[in-house]
């Protein structure tokens, strides 16, 4: 083998007037939302632990450092050929672009295109010199518009991927502290570089590093651990055979579910900690729980039951197999189909999911006892599902961020040691008085409108609230066909109002008054992208029939809508929902749905579905 180099780079000397290449038998960009929100969630947090509002962003040298792997490169004819690595560099790459739209200073804004692309003669080459994604990347980097059927897997991928990150960069480092994350992304975020200077050595590292199995996870170590301290032969191989069943069913739902499984089981039923919200605290159980569970395990043996409940030692390290981990890794299992499937019974798992919030887990396990039988469970998985459900909702409603690092602190203080154990009555009770205690519902925000940050959030709103009354009102549930954002069949955020200020001049001085209000809920419909791109232009009186034949939220629009449905004349009574048809859409129409849209939410998600499964 020649020369080898490694060299230890921070974003910044990484990036810096480099130019990465991909050969044509590398795979496709394939990252999932799961990676990218991961990503993104893990840089948010290290971030945090150091940033204090009103810090000089010279202090961001000392900020604590984050370290992104290594990435291996065949160097040849002086390009230099990525063999390992794509995945997290064109992530990277597009967290960086996202920044750069987020930042207003152009001297902020001007660094980060030196780490994106190149200019040469006027135009741009990008960091990722691959030639199918350049026009996807301008596009991005300018802010346009670009169609994604059509396009290579990895191209529409990275669309959609830049879409996870607009929807779930944590709103807390908008606004102010964007610089300095930018400031401590490039600079204290490092990769070690790894160079060969032929494709042979470059895989021979790669194979080494990867391929050969050396490493235990883990899970494994965990595994080990648990077995080895077993010393009966014949239960020792019944709780390794369990072992195994459980993994690999596990690992049938996707990479990474093991280890998943059992940071969300232990973090349910035996953290008692978590580390403090303030610059230099110290990790604690739910913390370590995440990065080093195998470790947290062995270290927390009298916490776990392992040193002395009552049964020999080896006794109780088959039983947290046989019992505990069997248990709560089947349910996890169950919980996780659930979230990826809409399964009658525990939708709100699936809605929740859709939000990607992954806290959910935990919380879902936290009440659950080997004691109780299958029906309680269920019961108290649609009980705890639906109190995450209705206070994601109110958040979205008040622009309150919904991500991990920003709810992680309280969900476990106030949510998982609160319902731990619970028994089906007092959970119930226990969660309808943490949203009766909070202070933003929706009847606190009745400005609630569509910016840049929360697209994807109010097409959810408006996909289950559609439903609602649809299905209220008799009709077949289409939800998964109105969740649907992507491809020819997609469903979009359809403004009432086109975006013509001067056809309201009568009602609106300013430009900027109107586009605040066009933005509002009650001026938004979920429609059809063939709609939009047919009808979206025209004048409300113009759209007023074309919206007839949609949806019944944009039907309730016309007149028509009131003749001779029994079905949503039986809603409107039996709910009160104020309906009514708009032959014109002025600004006091605007208001009036305003407040249907708003009672509509306080329907879907209400706290007294909590209590009305008691009675189920």
């Amino acid at each position: 083998m020649r020369e080898i180099r490694g060299f230890a780079k921070n974003v910044r000397s990484l990036l810096a007037g480099s130019k990465f290449a991909i050969d044509y038998y590398q795979r496709e960009f394939r990252w999932e939302r799961k990676q990218i929100v991961e990503l993104i969630e893990d840089l948010a947090e290290k971030f945090k632990e150091s940033h204090s509002p009103g810090n000089d962003r010279s202090a961001v040298e000392g900020y604590g450092h984050y370290f992104l792997g290594s990435i291996i490169i065949s160097e040849k004819d002086g390009r230099k050929f990525i063999i390992d690595g794509q995945q997290r560099l064109t992530s990277l790459t597009l967290l960086l672009i996202y920044l750069h739209r987020q930042l207003t200073s152009e001297d902020d804004k001007g660094q980060l295109a030196d780490l994106i692309f190149t200019l040469r003669y006027g135009k741009r080459s990008f960091n990722l010199d691959v030639d199918e994604r350049n026009p996807c990347m301008e596009a991005l980097f300018l802010g346009k518009t670009f169609e994604e059927n059509g396009q290579p897997e990895s191209v529409e991928n990275i669309l959609v991927r830049f879409q996870d990150i607009e929807d779930y960069f944590p709103e807390d480092l908008a606004g102010d502290p964007a610089p300095y994350f930018a400031d401590w992304l490039i600079e204290n975020v490092h990769f070690v570089e790894i160079t060969a200077y032929s494709d042979a050595d470059a895989y021979t590292i790669f194979e080494t590093m990867n391929d050969r199995g050396l490493s235990l996870t883990p899970t494994d170590m965990l595994k080990g651990y648990l077995l080895a301290n077993i010393t009966d032969t014949e239960r020792r191989n019944r709780s390794s055979e369990l072992w195994r069943d459980r993994i690999a069913a596990l690992q049938q739902i996707g990479k990474e579910e093991d280890a998943d499984a059992i940071k969300s089981w232990l973090r349910s039923q035996h953290a008692l900690t978590i580390r403090e919200r303030r610059q230099g605290a110290v990790p604690r159980d739910f913390d370590l729980i995440g990065t080093e569970f195998h470790r947290w395990v062995r270290d927390h043996e009298e916490q776990l039951g392992l040193a002395s409940d009552g049964r020999s030692v080896s006794a109780a390290f088959a039983r947290i197999i046989e019992e505990d981990f069997t248990f709560y890794s089947h349910w996890y299992e169950r919980i996780r189909h659930a979230a990826e499937n809409l399964t009658p019974g525990l939708e709100a798992i699936h809605f929740n999911a859709q939000s990607n919030f992954t806290l959910q887990y935990p919380v879902l396990l936290a009440p659950l006892l080997r004691s109780d039988d299958d029906a309680t469970i269920l019961r108290k998985l649609r009980i705890v599902a639906a109190y995450i459900d209705i206070l994601i909702a109110r958040r979205v409603w008040n622009w309150k961020a919904t991500d991990y690092s920003t709810m992680q602190y309280n969900m476990f203080q106030l949510v998982i040691l609160g319902i731990r154990g619970k028994p089906l009555r007092e959970l119930a009770e226990v969660l309808v008085e943490r949203l009766n205690a909070e202070e933003e519902t929706f009847a606190s925000n009745d400005r609630f409108y569509l910016h840049g940050m929360n697209g994807r959030p109010i097409h959810r709103l408006l996909a289950r609230m559609t439903d609602y009354i649809e299905t209220k009102s008799g009709r077949a549930s289409r939800y998964s066909e109105y969740i649907r954002r992507g491809g020819a069949h997609g469903y979009e955020v359809e403004h009432i109002w086109s975006d013509h200020p001067e056809r309201h001049t009568d009602e609106f001085a300013h430009p900027n008054d109107f586009g605040e209000y066009r933005n509002r809920i009650g001026d938004l419909l979920l429609l059809p992208k063939s709609f939009n791109a047919s009808y979206g232009d025209m004048p409300y009186e113009d759209k007023l029939d074309h919206y007839y034949g949609q949806n019944l939220l944009a039907q309730s629009l016309h007149e028509k809508a009131y003749d001779h449905d029994p079905g949503f004349r039986r809603l409107r009574e039996e709910t009160g929902l104020p309906f009514r048809p708009h032959s014109n859409f002025k600004k006091a129409d605007l208001d009036a749905r305003q407040d249907l849209y708003r009672r509509i939410a306080e329907l879907v998600w209400n706290p007294q579905n909590l209590l009305d499964e008691l009675e189920r």
